[in-house]
């Protein structure tokens, strides 16, 4: 039996689509932009725990290379989970990061079809008054930027979805988001990117 989980923080994620990501609103259905997604998110736990193991205050993030619709599957994924992590927290994160938590996540299982593992590193996550800096040394350089709407004082965001990663999704565009790692070169400057406050839970 799964143990019970549950973090609750913010999520960044950016993409190689040229303009807003569709599956915000589509959920998946509709192709990204280049036919394919390629792509990392990075999450902080403001909140959190796995079973006994508290989780507050760590980071984690994914790497994900999609090869058409997202709802097809055949995802190639990799994982990279905070080094200030302890075993226990480690272990929770591996779980809720390849799915085998179940829960909100449990899609990742059915979904990616091919795992190139977990690397245990220093992660930055950082929100600036201006955007949202997410890195990894050596592998993910990204800084993210809110789209503004007709008020240029207030952030685009796109309310009430379903998207599984969380309901309030602000527009974004990545101002820098670079990948080395796995044998991908990525750059994703000014390419789409999202953040959202995100609360996921398990089993």
């Amino acid at each position: 039996m799964s143990e019970e989980w549950k973090i609750k923080g913010e999520l960044i994620l950016s993409c190689s689509c040229t303009v807003f990501c569709p599956c915000v609103i589509s959920l998946g259905n509709h192709p990204p932009t280049e036919g394919y997604c390629q792509g990392w998110a990075g999450v902080h736990i403001d909140e959190g725990y796995f079973g006994d193991a508290k989780l507050d205050g760590l980071n984690f993030g994914i790497l994900l290379d999609i090869p058409g619709e997202m709802g097809r599957g055949n995802w190639t994924a990799a994982g990279y989970i905070d080094e200030r992590a302890d075993d226990a927290a480690y272990d929770g994160l591996a779980k809720i990061i390849t799915g085998n938590a179940r829960g909100t996540t449990g899609l990742f299982k059915m979904l990616v079809s091919n795992f190139l593992g977990i690397k245990k590193v220093p992660i930055k996550f950082e929100k600036q008054e201006n955007g949202r800096l997410f890195e990894i040394p050596k592998t993910i350089t990204g800084f993210v930027e809110p789209v503004r709407g007709a008020d240029a004082e207030k952030d685009l965001v796109i309310t009430n979805t379903e998207y599984w990663m969380g309901t309030d999704v602000t527009v974004s565009k990545a101002i820098k988001s670079k990948v080395r790692d796995y044998g991908r070169v990525w750059n994703f400057d000014g390419r789409s990117a999202e953040y959202c406050a995100i609360e996921w839970s398990g089993p």
